[in-house]
């Protein structure tokens, strides 16, 4: 098995590693969809500013992604009704080109899964849009235990998705949607589209 991202990993040993994958793991907010869906919450409700704020430190790194969960939470203070009529009268936007790279690695055999810490009706809304199973973070080591993995990828645009590796065995920073310093930074491998990755997987 390749060696854990953060030990001596190279962007080539991440692309061969992608390659050969046995599960990728996607983020979904600003990642797998174009926008931050407790950001668009806030918007709807009218408090965007200050939990948009939130957001950028937690995505960023500077604040824990729980503590930003909690005080965002409780700035919007929404009801049910209020994120489902969200979904109806604004369905999240998928990233142009995951359906295709979703539909590239399912063909392939690999297993995909979304993981995610949003609100769940908005992922398994987009999960049903993918035709992909639903699981919340820090599951990646329940998931190669549970399914005998040896090689998993993470993919996600923020800090807090960097943090699942390991138990991931490689991150791909993702800049398609917006571009977070630190991501672009500290990842190996950092891609602004999903067409670098379809690309990628053409070499096989």
């Amino acid at each position: 098995m390749m060696r854990l991202i953060g030990t001596m990993t190279t962007l080539a040993q991440t692309k061969e590693l992608f390659r050969g994958a046995d599960a990728v793991c996607f983020d979904v907010d600003s990642t797998v969809i174009r926008e931050e869906g407790i950001d668009e919450l806030a918007k709807f409700c009218g408090v965007g500013d200050a939990v948009t704020e939130m957001t950028r430190k937690a995505m960023g790194g500077s604040v824990s992604f729980k503590t930003a969960l909690t005080e965002r939470l409780s700035i919007i203070r929404c009801s049910r009704e209020q994120v489902n009529k969200l979904i109806t009268d604004h369905p999240p936007q998928l990233t142009p080109g995951i359906k295709e790279l979703v539909n590239r690695l399912q063909h392939r055999g690999v297993k995909v899964f979304l993981i995610s810490g949003g609100f769940r009706c908005i992922v398994e809304h987009v999960a049903t849009q993918l035709n992909i199973p639903l699981h919340h973070g820090k599951v990646i080591s329940m998931l190669k235990e549970m399914y005998g993995f040896e090689k998993v990828v993470m993919i996600g645009d923020g800090a807090t998705d960097m943090e699942a590796c390991p138990p991931a065995n490689a991150f791909i920073g993702f800049g398609g949607n917006v571009i977070r310093p630190q991501v672009k930074e500290k990842s190996l491998w950092f891609v602004t589209s999903f067409g670098e990755l379809l690309k990628e997987l053409e070499k096989i």
